[in-house]
């Protein structure tokens, strides 16, 4: 088996909905994000052959990905009421809607799933939402 892995990072809030602790209310992160390629065998012509796949291929579409989420504020769709949502557009911040909770299981789902749609052969995701703490989605 063949792996490649690479690292992006973004800085974004959140606060989780229906929890009882300090993460319920809104505070940031720089989340670190660890992606895996995996393959049984290398590319055989072409560019790629002898490789996964070109790291500048897979650093540009997980650095991509990240940036969408960089500097904003990271909301399940849904937890917020529509006036609120609506003032904080007025305000000019940043929103990422997302259809689920924004836990860094689901961030790590997340990312596995957009590098899988852009054709990557991911095997893991790691999210880190402090330097010792991530969660891990794997094929």
């Amino acid at each position: 088996m063949y792996s490649l892995k690479i690292e992006s990072s973004f800085d974004a809030a959140h606060f989780l909905t229906d929890y009882y602790g300090k993460c319920e209310n809104l505070h940031g992160h720089r989340w670190r994000v660890v992606a895996y390629l995996s393959q049984d065998e290398l590319q055989h012509e072409g560019t790629n052959k002898d490789m996964v796949v070109d790291f500048g291929v897979f650093k540009k579409g997980l650095r991509e990905l990240t940036a969408e989420l960089d500097h904003t504020f990271l909301v399940e769709e849904g937890s917020l009421m529509e006036k609120t949502v609506e003032c904080l557009r007025e305000e000019g911040f940043s929103l990422s809607m997302l259809p689920f909770r924004t836990t860094a299981e689901n961030l790590a789902k997340y990312f596995f799933d957009r590098l899988a749609s852009q054709g990557m052969s991911v095997s893991r995701v790691e999210v880190y939402e402090t330097p010792l703490n991530c969660a891990i989605y794997a094929a």
